[in-house]
């Protein structure tokens, strides 16, 4: 966005596109008040800041559109840091679109996506973060989703980072002083003060770093993979998780040619099941197909379900089945013996000696007989179900991928000032681990990336 287009008025619609009760058309920029004013006819005012005052509205005609709901928030106490004025409106397709003229005919344009945000950012009312995390908090699906995105929006990382960043950025201060007086042989900046807290940058930024996994699987959903034998009923407790029809069931051998993926929410955590082909050697080759599929999926995710029929598998075969799944997934595996309504308990017991030291879920997914047992240890897997609303995980590639350049500056700064090296190198590898840090929260270098940024919100936000 360059300087003239930030000069815009701009608007758009705010709800979402379609019929409804309600729909609520957002104004912003210096010429806002005015343009708003000059819908309600007969010289009315703009109603007074943060009330909300009812308007009927006027085309350039005379005619009128409707009577509206009118809200004027004066910058910079607004959403965007500038005049705002909303305008809650019958949701009628026809009234938006003739109100959204009138603004445009009136000295408005239409706002691109994320504009809105993108403007608060620039103002000051959000750091770069925050303004991500404005994004994830609308899409959110999830109490989790919703609690980490709330974190952000508090400034999770601003407060992370931010007196990590200063510190760094006065050490580099000195030491860009001291490279200004080489000549003189002068040191301004401690090395061992410089030393310990390469090591607590470096330490904080490998913490935020691991916490990606966990970040992004409570964001997009936790990927569980369920694999087993054919006629193990995997659809049978896909379905069953789904709670309808999801996939097609039949007693016939290699019916699930290809995976099935669904989302569902378990103790406010999404989980995406993946129910996948039976596992066994095959001469059709579109199960075929289907197999090597199941395999990289079980690879892929972060938890498999390895599903077998307690009736009729060997407790060896299902040790020699687990053993080859281990080969092929670092992911954890939960044990589930499938079609256990009918089945004694000891014969459920005998499968245990074969897979030491790991629980056996033991349900039926065609009764629901334990599938409550099963969910909840899902959730206890995930280790997110009662994770603390408080705690900042990286969920964002852009902000994983800055602290990944981030880490590495700053171990070959570390690096350089433990061997000896001039000050200009590791200098430089300072600036570097700066200029990724600062990306994070849009302090420094974010050109280019603001674009990619807010050109994944909705029109109106």
């Amino acid at each position: 966005m360059n300087f003239l287009e930030r000069e815009d008025t701009i608007a758009a619609l705010s709800t979402a596109p379609g019929v409804g009760a309600i729909a609520l058309i957002r104004l912003s920029g210096k010429e806002a008040i005015p343009i708003a004013a000059s819908l309600f006819g007969g010289g009315k005012q703009a109603p007074k800041a943060n009330i909300v005052a009812l308007r009927k509205l006027y085309n350039g005609a005379g005619d009128e559109l409707d009577e509206a709901l009118v809200t004027v928030f004066n910058g910079p106490r607004s959403y965007t840091g500038e005049d705002t004025v909303e305008f809650a409106v019958h949701g009628s397709v026809w009234i938006q679109q003739r109100l959204l003229e009138e603004l445009v005919h009136r000295g408005a344009r239409l706002a691109r996506p994320g504009e809105f945000s993108m403007r608060a950012y620039l103002n000051g009312k959000l750091d770069l973060s925050q303004a991500e995390a404005v994004n994830d908090l609308i899409q959110s699906e999830t109490a989790a989703a919703h609690r980490l995105a709330m974190t952000q929006l508090r400034g999770g990382f601003g407060e992370e980072l931010g007196d990590l960043r200063q510190r760094l950025i006065d050490f580099a201060a000195l030491i860009e002083l001291e490279l200004d007086f080489s000549e003189e042989d002068v040191e301004f900046a401690r090395r061992d003060e410089l030393l310990a807290l390469l090591d607590e940058s470096l330490e904080k930024i490998a913490s935020l770093m691991r916490s990606f996994r966990e970040g992004n699987a409570i964001r997009n959903g936790i990927p569980v993979a369920i694999v087993g034998r054919p006629n193990a009923g995997k659809s049978t407790l896909l379905n069953a998780l789904l709670n309808e029809e999801r996939a097609i069931v039949s007693p016939i051998a290699g019916t699930t040619r290809d995976t099935i993926e669904d989302v569902i929410n378990l103790g406010g955590v999404a989980f995406r099941f993946i129910d996948t082909a039976g596992l066994r050697e095959t001469q059709d080759e579109i199960e075929k197909l289907g197999v090597e599929r199941s395999l990289s999926k079980a690879k892929e995710a972060s938890l498999v379900l390895l599903l077998f029929d307690a009736n009729n598998l060997l407790p060896e075969d299902l040790q020699s089945d687990l053993s080859a799944l281990q080969e092929i997934t670092e992911a954890r595996i939960l044990v589930v013996g499938n079609k256990c309504d009918t089945v004694a308990s000891e014969k459920r017991e005998s499968f245990v000696p074969f897979i030491p030291g790991r629980e056996i879920v033991f349900l039926s997914a065609k009764s629901g007989w334990n599938l409550d047992l099963l969910k909840s240890e899902l959730q206890r897997l995930s280790g997110l179900g009662d994770r603390p609303g408080a705690s900042l995980a990286v969920s964002n590639m852009r902000h994983y991928e800055a602290l990944r350049r981030s880490h590495e500056s700053l171990s070959l700064a570390r690096r350089g000032l433990i061997s000896g090296e001039s000050g200009e190198f590791f200098a430089s590898d300072l600036r570097r681990a700066l200029l990724s840090m600062g990306e994070i929260t849009g302090a420094v270098g974010v050109e280019d990336v603001l674009g990619s940024v807010f050109g994944r919100f909705c029109i109106g936000k």
